[in-house]
C-alpha cells in the first residue's frame, strides 16, 4: 500500500513539473516572438522631421510600483500595401493602479482631433500610420496626460483568434446589427439578432466593430468596453487559465509588443490581481466634453485638454468628475458625494 501511495505520489508530481514546463516554454516562445521593437522598419521607422527634431519617443519605465497603462490598438490593415500601416480603428487604454489593484478601461473616439507631436493636428487615429506605435504612446500620453509605457497591437485576426481560443464570449446584443461593405468582399459583413448569445471570434468582431446607427462610434466604443470587461473576467477563469498555451499559441502571430518578457510576467500577474468587477470604464472625451466642429469640411470631435486630464484625474482619485466645486465656507458633511457619471460606467 505504501508503495503503492509513494508511486502515485510520484507520478503526480512527475505532471506537475510537466505542466509548469510547458506552460513556461509556451509563455517564453509566446514572449520572445512577439517584442518588438515600435522604432524599427515595420512601423516606418522615424521619420526624418524626427530625426532632425530629436522627437523620437522613449516610453517611461514602469518600476512595478506606480500605475502602469497600456495602450491597446486594434488595426484594420485590409486592402493595404506591403509595408503600410494601418490607422488604428479602436484606441484603448488599460490602467491598473499595483496598490489598490484597482482597474480603469478607456476607448478614445478615434475621431478625436489632436495634436501629433512633430506632424501637426489631425485625428488621433492617424498616430500609428505617422509614426508607429511610440508616435501613438506620445500623441495619448499628451492627450490624457498621463505617462502610457506599453502599447500592445493586433488585427482583425487576431481579435479573432483570441476570442476563439478561449471559447467565446456571452454577450447581450442590444439591437439587430446588419451593414454589408463589398469592399473586402463581403468577408467583414455584421449581421447579428439582438439577445444573449455565446459569439465566436467572428461574431464577436462584428458586434464590436457595428457602428452604423445614430450615435455611431460614440456606441461602439462602449460596446467595446463592454466587450473587453467580460473578456478579461473570462481570462481570469480556471478554464481559460488552463487553456492558456493554446491561447498563446493562437494569436502569437497576430500581437505586437513593447512589453519585455519580465514585464509581461509582472503585468500579467497584476492584470489576475486587478479587481474586474469593480473596473471603470469610461469613453474618452467624455460625452460632456465633446466638442463637434469641422476641419476641411469633415466632422470632427475636440476637447479641451486641461479639462480632459482633469477628468482622467478626477477618476483615479474616485471622485465624480462633474461634482460642483465645494464652496469655500460650507458645512462639513455637505459635500456632493463621488457618483457615476452619464459617460462613467462601472461594472
Amino acid at each position: 500500500m505504501a508503495r503503492t501511495l509513494k508511486w502515485t505520489f510520484g507520478l503526480l508530481i512527475t505532471i506537475l513539473l510537466v505542466g509548469i514546463g510547458y506552460f513556461t516554454y509556451s509563455f517564453l516562445r509566446f514572449a520572445n516572438h512577439i517584442q518588438d521593437d515600435p522604432a524599427s522598419p515595420k512601423w516606418g521607422g522615424l521619420t526624418p522631421k524626427q530625426v532632425a527634431t530629436n522627437e523620437s519617443y522613449t516610453p517611461p519605465k514602469w518600476e512595478g510600483k506606480q500605475r502602469v497603462n497600456v495602450l491597446i490598438l486594434g488595426g484594420d490593415s485590409r486592402g493595404l500595401k506591403k509595408n503600410e500601416i494601418p490607422r488604428s480603428d479602436s484606441i484603448m487604454v488599460a490602467s491598473i493602479d499595483p496598490v489598490t489593484k484597482k482597474a480603469y478601461l478607456f476607448s478614445i473616439l478615434r475621431d478625436t482631433y489632436v495634436k501629433i507631436p512633430g506632424h501637426g493636428d489631425d485625428r488621433i487615429n492617424t498616430a500609428i500610420a505617422t509614426g508607429g506605435p511610440n508616435l501613438a504612446m506620445k500623441t495619448v500620453s499628451d492627450l490624457l496626460g498621463i505617462p502610457v509605457q506599453y502599447y500592445v497591437y493586433t488585427d482583425f485576426k487576431g481579435f479573432i483568434a483570441l476570442i476563439d481560443a478561449i471559447g467565446g464570449i456571452e454577450i447581450d446584443v442590444e439591437k439587430d446589427m446588419k451593414y454589408k461593405d463589398s469592399a473586402d468582399g463581403h468577408e467583414y459583413d455584421i449581421n447579428l439578432k439582438k439577445g444573449l448569445q455565446q459569439l465566436d471570434g467572428k461574431k464577436a468582431l462584428q458586434y464590436v466593430r457595428f457602428r452604423h446607427d445614430a450615435l455611431s462610434d460614440f456606441s461602439r466604443t462602449e460596446r467595446q468596453r463592454k466587450f473587453i470587461q467580460a473578456v478579461a473576467v473570462k481570462m481570469q477563469s480556471t478554464g481559460s487559465l488552463i487553456r492558456l498555451p493554446k491561447v498563446l499559441n493562437s494569436i502569437d502571430p497576430y500581437i505586437s509588443t513593447n512589453l519585455t518578457t519580465t514585464d509581461m510576467l509582472k503585468l500579467g500577474t497584476l492584470a489576475y490581481e486587478a479587481k474586474t468587477e469593480g473596473m471603470v470604464s469610461s469613453q474618452i472625451p467624455p460625452t460632456e466634453l465633446v466638442v463637434e466642429k469641422r476641419v476641411g469640411g469633415a466632422e470632427v470631435i475636440s476637447v479641451n485638454k486641461e479639462k480632459l486630464q482633469n477628468y482622467i484625474k478626477a477618476l483615479f482619485e474616485g471622485r465624480d468628475p462633474f461634482a460642483p466645486a465645494e464652496k469655500t465656507g460650507t458645512k462639513s458633511g455637505s459635500g456632493t458625494s463621488a457618483a457615476g457619471t452619464s459617460s462613467t460606467k462601472k461594472q
